[in-house]
């Protein structure tokens, strides 16, 4: 009688013979994925970095040395690039709408030639420049067109 009793107290159980769903199991695997996913995307937003450096503060005035007069590329809204340089200083104008940048890569060859030791160039852009004007100067002043390095120490300053 004692068995017959245990079986009247059960539950019945729902019409249909449907029973709840075990959400456990897939919540374990969308975890795992979702772990996966924001681990490999981590190697992917390395490849996109551009490596710049800040412009280092000048000396005091009472250092005996003078510091070399470094070279800059000054990107312009409207007239295009602006090239200081210790030798030499240019303009190479927009042609219509677009930057020249292989008349400013051809300058940049021309002063790595004049002066063979200098690596680094400082970058100043009007803020209404667009980003991937910035960026394609950026690839201008640190290579030749067939690969060589140019200017690969980078900095940028607000214009």
């Amino acid at each position: 009688m004692a068995y017959f009793a245990r079986w009247k107290l059960r539950p019945p159980e729902p019409s249909g013979g449907q029973s709840e769903l075990n959400v456990v199991p897939y919540l374990d695997i969308m975890m795992n994925l979702i772990m996966f996913m924001l681990l490999s995307v981590t190697g992917f937003v390395a490849l996109g970095i551009i490596p710049v450096s800040a412009i280092r503060p000048r000396p005091p005035a009472s250092s005996p040395q003078p510091t070399p007069r470094a070279i800059s590329v000054t990107i312009s809204e409207h007239d295009g690039f602006l090239v200081d340089a210790p030798v030499v200083t240019a303009s190479i104008a927009k042609r219509g709408d677009a930057y020249d940048f292989a008349a400013l890569r051809a300058k940049l060859v021309e002063l790595k030639a004049a002066l063979p030791g200098e690596t680094r160039v400082v970058v100043a852009a009007d803020p209404a420049v667009e980003y991937a004007v910035l960026v394609h100067t950026l690839d201008a002043a640190r290579e030749t067109a067939d690969h060589q390095p140019l200017f690969f120490d980078v900095a940028l300053a607000q214009r």
